[in-house]
C-alpha cells in the first residue's frame, strides 16, 4: 500500500493501488462537485491536455476558462465518478452527472474518462467522452445539497439504468 498517499493533504501519487485509485477518484469527484474552477485546476499539471467531447484544452488557464463556461451553462451540477480500472499511472473512470439548463430542463450526462498522471500525482492527460440525455425533474437521482461533496451514504451510480 502507498501509505504516503493516505495522509491528509498528501498528494495521491502513482503507481496506484486499488485503495489509492479509489481515493483519487473520490477526490476528483469532490473537487468537481465544489464547482470551483481554481480548486479543480490544481489537480492538473501545468501542461495538462484534455479532450472533452470535441473540445481540446491545454494548460491550466484554458482549464479554468472551460470550467467557468461549463458551470455557467450546467446549473445545479452534481457528479458521481466510479473507478473502472487502473494500471500504474493510468485510470479509466465512468461517471454520471445531472444538471439543469437555463430553460429549466434537467439533463443526465453519461461518460467515460481516461486519465494519465505524472509522478507528482497531477493529471497530465484527460480524455472524456460524454453523452447527454434530457430527463424529467422526477427522474433525478443526485439530490444532495450542492455545491458540495456527495454524501458518503449516497449509493453513487446505480447498477441499472
Amino acid at each position: 500500500m502507498n501509505k504516503q498517499s493516505t495522509l491528509p493533504g498528501t498528494p495521491i501519487k502513482p503507481p496506484f493501488t486499488r485503495e489509492t485509485a479509489l481515493q483519487k477518484v473520490r477526490a476528483a469527484e469532490n473537487a468537481w462537485n465544489s464547482r470551483d474552477p481554481v480548486r479543480v485546476n490544481l489537480s492538473y499539471s501545468i501542461d495538462s491536455e484534455w479532450r472533452n467531447r470535441g473540445e481540446f484544452i491545454r494548460g491550466r488557464e484554458q482549464i479554468v476558462t472551460f470550467l467557468e463556461r461549463k458551470w455557467e451553462r450546467e446549473r445545479e451540477y452534481r457528479l458521481v465518478k466510479e473507478l473502472w480500472g487502473f494500471l500504474d499511472n493510468r485510470m479509466a473512470v465512468r461517471f454520471q452527472y445531472e444538471w439543469q439548463d437555463a430553460s429549466g430542463q434537467w439533463h443526465r450526462s453519461y461518460g467515460n474518462e481516461l486519465w494519465e498522471f505524472d509522478a507528482a500525482g497531477l493529471m497530465r492527460r484527460r480524455e472524456a467522452s460524454i453523452n447527454d440525455l434530457p430527463i424529467a425533474e422526477a427522474e433525478r437521482r443526485f439530490r444532495w445539497s450542492a455545491p458540495g461533496p456527495r454524501p458518503e451514504t449516497d449509493p453513487g451510480i446505480p447498477a441499472v439504468y
